[in-house]
């Protein structure tokens, strides 16, 4: 079986994201999660944060098993690093597919030795994004469908902290 990575900002994990993962899983050896650290973009948490985090949620999520990682630069380069043969990536909806196609397209022009594998999201979680999720418990509403209960406890402190 192939090693492959699951790569995203995570900002936070939602459990449209540990839906993929626990299906990747099953069909791969190991499977990193790969967390973008980027710092030109706004996140809510920082990198290391998000690498707790989604520690905390895939083990309240009974998940393990599994590495979870941070990266700054090309994703091939992380893949390459770590082994990995496939990229996994998930897929909610029409708009998705075209940005998802477009990577696949250019990571394999820059390299071939990669496969990336889609996985549909769950009818459920279709429309459920991290963005959603902060605007959402933002103004206290309820996001306990959305994310285990280490990232709705993240997620209302660092709000916290910010008003």
């Amino acid at each position: 079986m192939a090693i492959a990575i699951y790569p995203g900002s995570f900002d936070p994990i939602t459990n449209g994201h540990i839906d993929i993962v626990r299906r990747a899983k099953k069909l791969f050896s190991k499977l990193y999660i790969s967390i973008v650290a980027n710092p030109n973009k706004n996140s809510l948490f920082t990198a290391e944060e998000r690498v707790a985090i989604t520690k905390a949620a895939l083990a309240e999520a009974g998940i393990n098993g599994l590495e979870v990682v941070s990266y700054e630069g090309l994703l091939i380069d992380c893949a390459k690093e770590h082994g990995a043969d496939a990229i996994v990536r998930g897929l909610r909806a029409n708009s998705d597919f075209e940005y998802e196609f477009q990577m696949a397209l250019t990571n394999r022009d820059l390299a071939p030795e990669f496969e990336s594998v889609f996985f549909m999201t769950a009818k459920k979680l279709s429309f459920l994004s991290s963005s959603i999720v902060k605007e959402v418990c933002k103004y206290g509403g309820d996001v306990s469908t959305f994310v285990p209960k280490s990232v709705e406890t993240a997620l209302r402190e660092k709000l916290h902290t910010q008003q």
